[in-house]
């Protein structure tokens, strides 16, 4: 299982477009083979602040879905940014 975790910084007033603008992707993923769960959410704390969560079942789905990545307009949006991939090897109950 491979899990994608992170933080995007945007202009805090430019977030909640920046979140909408994203709303196709995440159908997208969401509805991609072996995504077990897509999610981009506005940080309660930090007004500028997008947290970033992927699930999925396996390295070969997740190349599959990506593309090039975010759109241009989107990429110049982010201020900064740190996301990164865990590969896991076993999961249990919390």
């Amino acid at each position: 299982m491979i899990i994608i975790s992170g933080r995007l910084v945007v202009d805090p007033d430019d977030r909640d477009a920046y979140l909408q603008d994203c709303a196709g992707a995440v159908e997208q993923a969401r509805a991609a083979s072996g995504c077990l769960d897509f999610v981009l959410g506005a940080d309660l704390v930090d007004a500028g602040r997008i947290n970033v969560y992927e699930r999925w079942e396996s390295e070969e789905a997740l190349e599959a879905f990506r593309g090039s990545g975010p759109e241009e307009e989107q990429t110049v949006a982010i201020r900064d940014a740190e996301v990164l991939r865990y590969h896991v090897s076993g999961v249990g109950p919390a």
